[in-house]
Protein backbone atom coordinates (compact mmCIF):
# COMPACT_ATOMS: atom_id res chain seq x y z
CA UNK A 1 0.00 0.00 0.00
CA UNK A 2 1.23 3.72 -0.49
CA UNK A 3 0.34 6.49 1.47
CA UNK A 4 -1.78 8.78 -0.11
CA UNK A 5 0.27 12.17 -0.61
CA UNK A 6 -1.45 15.22 0.78
CA UNK A 7 -4.80 14.02 1.59
CA UNK A 8 -6.06 14.18 5.20
CA UNK A 9 -4.14 17.04 5.70
CA UNK A 10 -5.64 19.99 7.82
CA UNK A 11 -8.85 16.89 8.16
CA UNK A 12 -10.77 16.29 11.07
CA UNK A 13 -11.25 13.23 9.78
CA UNK A 14 -9.83 11.58 6.85
CA UNK A 15 -12.28 8.66 6.07
CA UNK A 16 -15.45 11.53 5.62
CA UNK A 17 -14.74 11.92 2.12
CA UNK A 18 -14.97 7.85 1.86
CA UNK A 19 -17.81 7.32 3.37
CA UNK A 20 -19.61 10.05 1.60
CA UNK A 21 -18.74 8.82 -1.70
CA UNK A 22 -19.08 4.97 -1.32
CA UNK A 23 -21.79 4.58 1.32
CA UNK A 24 -24.84 4.30 -1.46
CA UNK A 25 -22.33 1.95 -3.69
CA UNK A 26 -21.35 -0.24 -0.74
CA UNK A 27 -25.30 -0.72 -0.28
CA UNK A 28 -26.13 -1.71 -3.39
CA UNK A 29 -23.50 -3.97 -3.55
CA UNK A 30 -24.59 -5.38 -0.61
CA UNK A 31 -27.96 -5.40 -1.19
CA UNK A 32 -27.38 -7.39 -4.42
CA UNK A 33 -25.11 -9.69 -2.43
CA UNK A 34 -27.07 -10.73 0.37
CA UNK A 35 -30.69 -9.79 -1.22
CA UNK A 36 -31.89 -8.43 2.23
CA UNK A 37 -31.77 -4.68 3.01
CA UNK A 38 -31.34 -4.48 6.50
CA UNK A 39 -28.47 -7.22 6.18
CA UNK A 40 -26.95 -4.53 3.57
CA UNK A 41 -26.84 -1.89 5.75
CA UNK A 42 -25.56 -3.69 8.44
CA UNK A 43 -22.78 -5.28 6.36
CA UNK A 44 -21.81 -1.95 5.39
CA UNK A 45 -22.22 -0.05 9.16
CA UNK A 46 -19.59 -2.88 10.00
CA UNK A 47 -17.53 -1.99 7.08
CA UNK A 48 -17.19 1.74 8.70
CA UNK A 49 -16.76 0.68 12.03
CA UNK A 50 -13.49 -1.64 10.79
CA UNK A 51 -12.26 1.63 9.11
CA UNK A 52 -12.63 3.83 11.76
CA UNK A 53 -11.09 1.08 13.98
CA UNK A 54 -8.16 1.86 12.77
CA UNK A 55 -5.38 4.42 13.45
CA UNK A 56 -4.93 7.58 11.29
CA UNK A 57 -1.66 6.40 10.55
CA UNK A 58 -3.12 2.82 9.37
CA UNK A 59 -6.14 5.12 6.86
CA UNK A 60 -3.73 7.18 5.42
CA UNK A 61 -1.38 4.34 4.20
CA UNK A 62 -4.32 3.02 2.32
CA UNK A 63 -4.24 4.54 -1.21
CA UNK A 64 -7.77 4.06 -2.41
CA UNK A 65 -10.28 3.87 0.64
CA UNK A 66 -12.76 2.86 -1.61
CA UNK A 67 -11.05 -0.15 -3.15
CA UNK A 68 -10.88 -1.03 0.85
CA UNK A 69 -13.98 -0.58 1.56
CA UNK A 70 -15.25 -2.44 -0.94
CA UNK A 71 -13.41 -5.56 -0.27
CA UNK A 72 -13.94 -5.29 3.40
CA UNK A 73 -17.84 -5.13 2.44
CA UNK A 74 -17.46 -8.01 -0.06
CA UNK A 75 -15.82 -10.28 2.59
CA UNK A 76 -17.80 -9.63 5.53
CA UNK A 77 -21.13 -10.61 2.51
CA UNK A 78 -19.32 -13.14 1.71
CA UNK A 79 -19.01 -15.16 5.40
CA UNK A 80 -22.79 -13.94 6.16
CA UNK A 81 -24.13 -15.86 2.76
CA UNK A 82 -22.51 -18.60 4.31
CA UNK A 83 -24.25 -18.16 7.61
CA UNK A 84 -26.93 -16.94 5.74
CA UNK A 85 -28.15 -20.63 4.00
CA UNK A 86 -27.74 -21.97 7.35
CA UNK A 87 -30.48 -19.77 8.61
CA UNK A 88 -32.97 -20.25 5.63
CA UNK A 89 -33.14 -24.05 6.31
CA UNK A 90 -35.12 -23.41 9.04
CA UNK A 91 -37.15 -20.47 7.69
CA UNK A 92 -41.19 -21.14 7.33
CA UNK A 93 -41.87 -21.36 3.78
CA UNK A 94 -39.62 -19.97 0.54
CA UNK A 95 -37.66 -16.90 1.37
CA UNK A 96 -37.98 -14.53 -1.29
CA UNK A 97 -35.34 -11.38 -1.56
CA UNK A 98 -36.28 -8.25 0.07
CA UNK A 99 -38.63 -6.25 -2.48
CA UNK A 100 -37.19 -2.82 -3.05
CA UNK A 101 -39.73 0.06 -3.69
CA UNK A 102 -39.67 2.25 -7.04
CA UNK A 103 -37.23 5.19 -4.67
CA UNK A 104 -33.92 3.15 -5.87
CA UNK A 105 -31.96 5.42 -7.26
CA UNK A 106 -30.01 5.16 -3.76
CA UNK A 107 -28.86 1.88 -5.01
CA UNK A 108 -27.56 1.99 -8.32
CA UNK A 109 -24.74 3.71 -7.80
CA UNK A 110 -22.51 2.76 -9.92
CA UNK A 111 -18.56 1.43 -9.36
CA UNK A 112 -15.83 3.56 -10.59
CA UNK A 113 -14.09 -0.60 -12.05
CA UNK A 114 -12.92 -1.67 -14.87
CA UNK A 115 -15.37 -0.38 -18.01
CA UNK A 116 -18.20 -3.13 -19.11
CA UNK A 117 -17.14 -4.62 -22.69
CA UNK A 118 -18.55 -8.06 -22.96
CA UNK A 119 -21.92 -8.15 -24.18
CA UNK A 120 -23.47 -10.52 -21.73
CA UNK A 121 -22.45 -8.33 -18.80
CA UNK A 122 -25.75 -7.12 -17.03
CA UNK A 123 -26.40 -3.40 -16.09
CA UNK A 124 -26.75 -2.78 -12.54
CA UNK A 125 -30.60 -1.82 -13.91
CA UNK A 126 -30.97 -5.74 -14.32
CA UNK A 127 -29.25 -6.66 -11.38
CA UNK A 128 -32.09 -5.27 -9.04
CA UNK A 129 -34.95 -7.23 -10.53
CA UNK A 130 -36.67 -10.03 -8.54
CA UNK A 131 -36.04 -12.66 -10.80
CA UNK A 132 -32.28 -12.20 -11.28
CA UNK A 133 -32.19 -11.90 -7.33
CA UNK A 134 -34.03 -14.88 -6.83
CA UNK A 135 -31.55 -16.91 -9.22
CA UNK A 136 -28.54 -15.61 -7.35
CA UNK A 137 -30.13 -17.23 -4.50
CA UNK A 138 -28.92 -20.74 -6.19
CA UNK A 139 -25.58 -20.22 -6.52
CA UNK A 140 -22.84 -21.08 -4.18
CA UNK A 141 -21.57 -17.82 -1.59
CA UNK A 142 -18.12 -17.49 -3.88
CA UNK A 143 -20.12 -18.05 -7.13
CA UNK A 144 -22.15 -14.87 -5.78
CA UNK A 145 -19.59 -12.93 -4.83
CA UNK A 146 -17.70 -13.36 -7.87
CA UNK A 147 -20.28 -12.79 -10.48
CA UNK A 148 -21.63 -9.86 -8.79
CA UNK A 149 -18.48 -8.10 -8.54
CA UNK A 150 -16.98 -8.78 -12.30
CA UNK A 151 -20.25 -9.06 -14.29
CA UNK A 152 -22.26 -6.35 -12.39
CA UNK A 153 -19.66 -3.92 -10.68
CA UNK A 154 -16.94 -4.42 -13.26
CA UNK A 155 -14.33 -5.31 -10.80
CA UNK A 156 -11.47 -7.41 -12.50
CA UNK A 157 -10.71 -10.72 -11.63
CA UNK A 158 -7.27 -10.06 -9.84
CA UNK A 159 -9.33 -7.55 -7.59
CA UNK A 160 -11.85 -10.24 -7.48
CA UNK A 161 -9.26 -12.97 -6.25
CA UNK A 162 -8.20 -10.71 -3.50
CA UNK A 163 -11.22 -10.61 -2.32
CA UNK A 164 -13.07 -14.70 -2.68
CA UNK A 165 -8.78 -15.89 -1.19
CA UNK A 166 -8.89 -17.62 -4.74
CA UNK A 167 -6.75 -17.30 -7.94
CA UNK A 168 -8.55 -14.70 -10.85
CA UNK A 169 -8.74 -18.32 -12.91
CA UNK A 170 -10.65 -19.67 -10.32
CA UNK A 171 -12.74 -16.71 -10.33
CA UNK A 172 -13.50 -16.98 -13.62
CA UNK A 173 -14.78 -19.68 -13.54
CA UNK A 174 -17.01 -19.44 -10.91
CA UNK A 175 -18.33 -15.96 -12.77
CA UNK A 176 -19.10 -18.20 -15.79
CA UNK A 177 -20.80 -20.51 -13.90
CA UNK A 178 -23.17 -17.85 -12.50
CA UNK A 179 -23.19 -16.15 -15.64
CA UNK A 180 -24.98 -19.66 -17.12
CA UNK A 181 -27.59 -19.74 -14.61
CA UNK A 182 -28.52 -16.08 -14.70
CA UNK A 183 -29.14 -16.31 -18.15
CA UNK A 184 -32.77 -17.92 -17.61
CA UNK A 185 -33.55 -14.42 -15.81
CA UNK A 186 -31.81 -12.27 -18.59
CA UNK A 187 -34.80 -9.00 -18.62
CA UNK A 188 -38.17 -9.90 -20.98
CA UNK A 189 -37.90 -8.36 -24.13
CA UNK A 190 -41.66 -7.46 -23.93
CA UNK A 191 -41.58 -3.59 -23.31
CA UNK A 192 -41.68 -2.38 -20.06
CA UNK A 193 -45.30 -0.44 -21.16
CA UNK A 194 -46.54 -3.44 -22.45
CA UNK A 195 -45.61 -5.52 -19.26
CA UNK A 196 -47.01 -2.72 -16.90
CA UNK A 197 -50.23 -3.16 -19.05
CA UNK A 198 -50.83 -7.11 -17.74
CA UNK A 199 -49.71 -6.45 -14.53
CA UNK A 200 -52.75 -3.79 -14.55
CA UNK A 201 -55.07 -5.94 -16.31
CA UNK A 202 -54.16 -8.55 -13.77
CA UNK A 203 -55.37 -6.80 -10.64
CA UNK A 204 -58.29 -5.72 -12.90
CA UNK A 205 -59.51 -8.83 -13.39
CA UNK A 206 -58.67 -10.25 -9.78
CA UNK A 207 -60.64 -7.49 -8.09
CA UNK A 208 -63.77 -8.29 -10.59
CA UNK A 209 -63.52 -12.07 -9.31
CA UNK A 210 -62.84 -12.81 -13.66
CA UNK A 211 -61.11 -16.27 -13.27
CA UNK A 212 -61.19 -16.47 -17.18
CA UNK A 213 -59.60 -13.21 -17.54
CA UNK A 214 -56.67 -14.72 -14.87
CA UNK A 215 -56.49 -17.71 -16.95
CA UNK A 216 -55.71 -15.91 -20.33
CA UNK A 217 -53.06 -13.47 -18.16
CA UNK A 218 -50.83 -16.41 -17.19
CA UNK A 219 -48.80 -18.71 -18.73
CA UNK A 220 -50.08 -22.44 -18.54
CA UNK A 221 -46.79 -22.94 -16.61
CA UNK A 222 -46.66 -20.59 -14.47
CA UNK A 223 -45.46 -20.43 -10.68
CA UNK A 224 -46.42 -18.38 -7.93
CA UNK A 225 -44.23 -18.32 -4.70
CA UNK A 226 -45.07 -16.50 -1.43
CA UNK A 227 -42.73 -15.70 1.25
CA UNK A 228 -44.34 -14.83 5.09
CA UNK A 229 -41.57 -15.88 6.93
CA UNK A 230 -43.70 -17.06 9.66
CA UNK A 231 -44.93 -13.65 10.75
CA UNK A 232 -48.03 -13.25 8.30
CA UNK A 233 -50.50 -15.86 6.44
CA UNK A 234 -49.67 -16.97 3.12
CA UNK A 235 -49.44 -20.44 1.34
CA UNK A 236 -46.65 -22.36 2.40
CA UNK A 237 -45.78 -24.10 -0.79
CA UNK A 238 -45.89 -22.80 -4.61
CA UNK A 239 -48.43 -22.68 -6.51
CA UNK A 240 -47.78 -24.10 -10.10
CA UNK A 241 -50.17 -24.01 -13.17
CA UNK A 242 -52.03 -21.15 -14.72
CA UNK A 243 -55.09 -22.42 -13.55
CA UNK A 244 -54.07 -23.04 -10.18
CA UNK A 245 -52.92 -19.83 -9.43
CA UNK A 246 -56.53 -18.28 -10.64
CA UNK A 247 -58.75 -20.62 -8.55
CA UNK A 248 -56.08 -19.68 -5.92
CA UNK A 249 -56.29 -15.55 -6.55
CA UNK A 250 -60.30 -15.83 -7.03
CA UNK A 251 -60.28 -17.30 -3.49
CA UNK A 252 -58.00 -14.17 -1.82
CA UNK A 253 -60.44 -11.93 -3.33
CA UNK A 254 -63.08 -13.38 -1.78
CA UNK A 255 -61.60 -13.10 1.58
CA UNK A 256 -60.14 -9.77 0.97
CA UNK A 257 -60.51 -7.44 4.19
CA UNK A 258 -63.01 -4.63 2.82
CA UNK A 259 -60.25 -2.28 3.79
CA UNK A 260 -57.85 -3.47 1.58
CA UNK A 261 -56.92 -1.86 -1.23
CA UNK A 262 -54.35 -2.81 -4.86
CA UNK A 263 -51.97 -0.61 -5.95
CA UNK A 264 -50.04 -0.01 -9.05
CA UNK A 265 -46.01 0.00 -8.09
CA UNK A 266 -42.83 -0.58 -9.39
CA UNK A 267 -41.10 -3.40 -7.50
CA UNK A 268 -37.01 -3.76 -7.97
CA UNK A 269 -37.46 -1.53 -10.89
CA UNK A 270 -40.32 -3.50 -12.78
CA UNK A 271 -44.16 -3.05 -12.45
CA UNK A 272 -45.69 -4.83 -9.86
CA UNK A 273 -48.58 -4.65 -7.57
CA UNK A 274 -48.95 -3.88 -3.52
CA UNK A 275 -52.12 -4.67 -1.19
CA UNK A 276 -52.10 -1.71 1.51
CA UNK A 277 -54.65 -1.27 4.78
CA UNK A 278 -54.89 1.14 7.22
CA UNK A 279 -52.54 2.62 5.44
CA UNK A 280 -49.94 0.79 5.82
CA UNK A 281 -48.27 -1.51 2.57
CA UNK A 282 -49.33 -5.31 3.76
CA UNK A 283 -48.24 -7.18 0.94
CA UNK A 284 -45.74 -6.51 -2.24
CA UNK A 285 -46.30 -8.56 -5.73
CA UNK A 286 -43.67 -8.87 -8.59
CA UNK A 287 -44.03 -10.23 -11.61
CA UNK A 288 -42.26 -12.04 -14.59
CA UNK A 289 -43.94 -11.00 -17.62
CA UNK A 290 -43.46 -12.30 -21.31
CA UNK A 291 -45.22 -11.10 -24.44
CA UNK A 292 -48.85 -11.04 -22.94
CA UNK A 293 -48.70 -13.43 -20.33
CA UNK A 294 -47.31 -13.91 -16.77
CA UNK A 295 -44.84 -16.70 -15.88
CA UNK A 296 -43.99 -15.88 -12.03
CA UNK A 297 -45.75 -14.37 -9.35
CA UNK A 298 -43.68 -13.67 -5.76
CA UNK A 299 -45.48 -12.75 -2.98
CA UNK A 300 -44.07 -10.61 -0.33
CA UNK A 301 -46.38 -10.83 3.58
CA UNK A 302 -43.21 -10.85 5.41
CA UNK A 303 -43.71 -7.67 7.69
CA UNK A 304 -39.46 -7.53 8.28
CA UNK A 305 -38.90 -7.38 4.18
CA UNK A 306 -41.47 -4.39 3.77
CA UNK A 307 -39.82 -2.20 6.00
CA UNK A 308 -38.24 0.21 3.06
CA UNK A 309 -41.99 0.08 2.02
CA UNK A 310 -43.38 1.48 5.03
CA UNK A 311 -42.64 5.21 3.61
CA UNK A 312 -44.97 4.68 0.36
Amino acid sequence: MTTRSGQGRGRTDPGLDAIMSERRRLIGLAYRLLGSLAEAEDAVQETYTRWYAMSRQQQDAIESPGAWLTTVASRICLNLLGSARARRETYVGDWIPEPLPERTGWISGRSDGAPADPADRVTLDESLSLAFLVVLESMTPAERVAFILHDVFRHPFAEVAEIVGRSPAACRQLASSARRRIRVARPSATPTAQRAGVVRAFMQAWEAKDIDALVRLLDPDAKATADGGGLAITFLEPIEGGEQIARAWIELARHRPDDMTFHERTVNGQPGLVAQQNGAIVTVFAFQVEGDRIQRIWVVRNPDKLRPWTVD
